[in-house]
């Protein structure tokens, strides 16, 4: 009976030694991945930093004025070309496209949302209930 109790034990110590070593593996893989994900991560960001910087060189004002009147060929404003507010026709009044459509098909159109009481969306079928 000893001898198998020894064997218990020794079997119990051999397999949490295994596990214990188990995760101090697991622990140094993830430790060396979450190093490679900070690096990967502060290459991205030096990627970042330098489009950034290009961005910045491409949209100066004096090399996109250059580029501009390379290829653009553009001529200045004349004063003819400019408008006063006052003579910009009026905007068109708002239409209701679909209803016109429907009396135009002999349909009456439905009430709108905007026709209705507030309190009618909650009534039910004829029935009202006073608000206070």
């Amino acid at each position: 009976m000893m001898r198998f109790v020894h064997a218990l034990a020794i079997t119990g110590l051999l397999g949490s030694a295994a596990y214990a070593y188990s995760i101090k593996y697991d622990t140094l893989y993830f430790s060396e991945e979450v190093v490679k994900l900070k690096a990967k991560l502060r290459r991205e960001r030096d990627a970042i930093a330098v489009s950034k910087a290009e961005w910045v060189l491409m949209t100066r004002p004096d090399r996109l004025q250059k580029i501009a009147d390379q290829t653009l060929q553009l001529q200045p404003i004349a004063i003819g070309q400019l408008a006063r507010v006052s003579d910009l026709p009026d905007r068109p009044t708002k239409q209701d496209e679909i209803g016109r459509k429907l009396e135009a098909l002999g349909l009456e159109p439905t009430a709108t949302p905007k026709d209705k009481r507030p309190g009618d969306a909650r009534q039910s079928a004829g029935t009202r209930t006073p608000s206070r």
